[in-house]
């Protein structure tokens, strides 16, 4: 987790809606990246899977200025967020599924 991760929230402004109940996994993706679409499945089959969660992907393309600001240099990149959409950790590539679930035991 990068230093600034910790002090950082993101809510309705950056996610384009209000964080999940319990955590929220965010995805960072653009058009033609194909471990992206892998990722998306895997997100949304946890955030299925545990009440509370949600999943919200960003285009990267689209919102620059965030991806700067958080340092991303790759897609997919996903950040794990607590209730209160401080950023509990991040991983690039395709995640499996128990890392994730693994992940979000830090934030709930």
């Amino acid at each position: 987790m990068h230093g600034q991760d910790a002090e950082r929230r993101l809510g309705e402004p950056e996610l384009g809606r209000g964080p999940g109940e319990r955590a929220t996994l965010v995805q960072f993706s653009t058009a033609f990246c194909q471990p992206c679409r892998a990722t998306r499945r895997v997100l949304a089959d946890v955030a299925a899977m545990v009440d509370g969660v949600v999943h919200v992907e960003i285009d990267a393309e689209e919102q620059l200025a965030l991806v700067r600001e958080l340092g991303i240099v790759s897609t997919p990149t996903v950040l794990v967020l607590d209730a209160a959409g401080r950023i509990v950790t991040r991983a690039s590539g395709t995640p499996r599924k128990a890392d994730v679930i693994a992940a979000l035991g830090r934030a709930i």
